[in-house]
């Protein structure tokens, strides 16, 4: 959503040990945005098969998830459904960033600029429904659970948060904080990678904690409150807020008026920015559409299905994909093993 949010926050650094034996519902189009976004070739080009197929996203589940699952880290995934109506306008803006960004990724090749290449090619991200099917596919061959959300990917994986059938949500929004997400894990997807700061120095990303309850006590506001702090500063729903106001700014404003909302965003002249009521993107984000019919069951690892879609149509490394599925088949034998031996011991 892209909420501005987290200078505002407690966040608690944490390690994978941490996360150990716990079920993480993660927010799969976020996930698969960054890898579209850092798995990239030296000059910012996507990885390809021969035929020229994009591959990035499989690449970064592939690995990512293998090694979480080694790492007894239980997942389950979910995946949007049809986008509100107020979101339109903000998925406009977003492709005219894309063709800008490619219009000047294209001036930098010319140039044999890579530094720019890649920063301008990490910015043209985008996810076809063949890519989303293909994620699906290979996550349902590792044997995890495969959601998809009535609406907000983000919404329903909160949803299931609170239903208290998973430990957090593993998104590198905190934005999903405005669903009552209980928990959310950060940067899950990235960590123990080095991303550089500058040119002379390197930084380990390490996964965070953001708790719910623990920051509406720490910024002494509910949770309708953060709601409007967050509109003042801009969601999907109403892009770029209300000039001029910052998350300082916002929180001390909805602290000021409470829950007179009407008051609040009529002062913030929400009317000269928007030409619709601050209700509308209030009760959306309030309501939005969640199922309460999902299922999370994980399966055995299907070899074949995940050999068929990597090696026989993506030209992935057999050696590689097999190597990981061979890591995953025995780290799930060794713990059943040390569960039976908890059983009768």
């Amino acid at each position: 959503m892209g909420v501005a949010l987290t200078e505002l926050l407690l966040i608690r650094e944490i390690d994978l040990n941490f996360l150990h034996n716990k079920v993480l519902i993660v927010d799969a189009p976020m996930w698969l945005y960054q890898f579209l976004s850092s798995i990239r070739q030296r000059d910012g080009s996507l990885l390809t098969d021969s035929k020229g197929n994009v591959t990035s996203h499989l690449m970064g589940l592939l690995t990512r998830v293998s090694n979480l699952t080694q790492q007894d880290i239980k997942l389950a995934f979910v995946f949007d459904g049809e986008a509100p109506k107020l979101k339109h306008m903000t998925l406009e803006k977003r492709k005219e960033i894309k063709l800008e960004a490619q219009k000047k990724f294209e001036k930098a090749k010319e140039k044999e600029d890579l530094e720019l290449m890649k920063k301008y090619a990490a910015r043209t991200s985008r996810l076809t429904d063949e890519m989303i099917d293909e994620a699906k596919k290979l996550i349902e061959g590792f044997g995890l659970p495969v959601i998809s959300a009535p609406s907000e990917a983000e919404a329903q994986a909160s949803f299931i948060v609170k239903n208290e059938d998973a430990f957090a949500l593993a998104t590198n929004d905190a934005d999903a904080m405005l669903f009552e997400a209980p928990k959310i894990v950060r940067n899950l997807n990235m960590a123990g990678k080095k991303k550089r700061k500058d040119k002379l120095s390197y930084e380990t990303i390490t996964p965070d904690l953001i708790d719910l309850h623990e920051n509406l006590k720490h910024l002494q506001i509910n949770q309708e409150q953060l709601i409007a702090l967050a509109m003042l500063i801009g969601t999907d729903y109403n892009s770029g807020g209300i000039k001029g106001i910052g998350p300082k700014t916002a929180l001390k404003m909805a602290k000021e008026y409470g829950n007179n909302f009407e008051a609040l965003f009529n002062n913030a002249k929400w009317n000269d920015f928007f030409d619709f009521s601050w209700k509308e993107v209030f009760e959306l984000i309030k309501n939005m559409p969640v199922d309460n019919d999902y299922n999370l069951k994980w399966t055995d690892v299907d070899q074949e299905k995940i050999v068929k879609l990597l090696v026989d149509k993506h030209d992935f490394s057999e050696e590689r994909v097999k190597n990981q599925i061979e890591g995953l088949v025995k780290n799930k034998k060794q713990k059943n093993q040390k569960g039976l031996g908890e059983f009768f011991g």
